[in-house]
């Protein structure tokens, strides 16, 4: 039976921006730093809440490669090679795989809305293509098109598909697919307020937002699941809620980066056609921060 990638909180990493718009690597490399110091079992790296859809595709390699050098085997790391384009996806996946990540994250090909059948072979062809171990990810708020769990049990046959980053919500999505995948087929949460009652029907743990800023609560809340503590998991995860929340008043990673700014960090602005938050929603996120100590008065 294989292993999954990692088990507990992984923080989806933001990518910092200095004043001419370019990759802070400075601050990258801090914030890294940081994020192992307070605990994270694993590091997703250009992925949504990383502005992937917003760099080059240099910038992207080079990105993938700066964390992989800089986190050097402390934790794990999980690349973003996502596309709609299957041969730009091998591509990202093979250049993670020479920088030396440990796996990767495959979101379903946007814009395109391909079919169940289309995604089978999208996902094949990729994972016959590199050694690491491929996590899915399903978001069809943002890609048009979700898996269904038919399609998760085909996926789960390749030896190297080792789970889903499950973001659709659709709890009963994932209660059919650990029904017929079983237990070598592993889900991690992609949002951040289904953590717990996701762990409950068998996840693995959350690829996690709330983690950039807070991710003490995220290893704490997801390490209680693990132990089958889910009251006092459960008691974490609506403490946080309002603040879990306000991250997402506007499209990810709007409010994370809006976030770690008011919080000291400095990580920039964000690239068109992503903007900066709004007024009313920006106060909303201030406080929810100030009622729980993340951010000083």
């Amino acid at each position: 039976m294989r292993e999954p990638v990692f088990t507990g909180a992984c923080s989806a990493i933001i990518t910092p921006f200095d004043e001419s718009g370019a990759v802070n690597y400075d601050l990258f490399g801090r914030i890294i730093d940081e994020q192992i110091q307070r605990g994270v079992d694993a590091i997703c790296v250009c992925g949504t809440t990383g502005e992937c859809s917003t760099l080059t595709i240099r910038e992207h390699i080079a990105v993938v490669e700066y964390c992989v050098k800089h986190v050097n085997h402390r934790v794990k790391v999980i690349a973003g090679a996502g596309s709609n384009d299957t041969s730009a996806a091998v591509y990202l996946s093979q250049h993670a795989e020479d920088s030396g990540a440990d796996a990767l994250l495959h979101v379903t090909p946007y814009y395109n809305k391909a079919s169940q059948t289309g995604l089978i072979k999208h996902y094949e062809y990729i994972a016959d293509r590199t050694e690491l171990p491929v996590i899915l990810y399903n978001v069809p708020s943002r890609t048009g098109v979700s898996f269904t769990a038919e399609t998760y049990q085909v996926l789960s046959r390749h030896p190297h598909i080792n789970g889903v980053k499950e973001a659709s919500g659709n709890f009963s999505l994932l209660a059919h697919t650990k029904a017929i995948c079983g237990d070598d087929f592993y889900i991690w949460s992609g949002n951040d307020d289904q953590v717990v009652p996701m762990m409950s029907l068998g996840a693995k743990g959350v690829i996690s937002v709330v983690a950039n800023i807070a991710p003490e609560i995220m290893v704490q809340m997801t390490h209680l699941c693990l132990e089958d503590r889910f009251q006092e998991a459960a008691q974490l995860q609506l403490k946080y809620m309002d603040f879990i929340d306000a991250l997402f008043l506007e499209v990810n990673p709007i409010p994370i980066k809006a976030a770690m700014n008011l919080a000291g960090y400095g990580v920039g602005s964000l690239r068109l056609p992503l903007c900066d938050m709004t007024d009313g929603p920006l106060e909303t996120l201030r406080q929810s921060m100030l009622k729980l100590g993340l951010l000083s008065a």
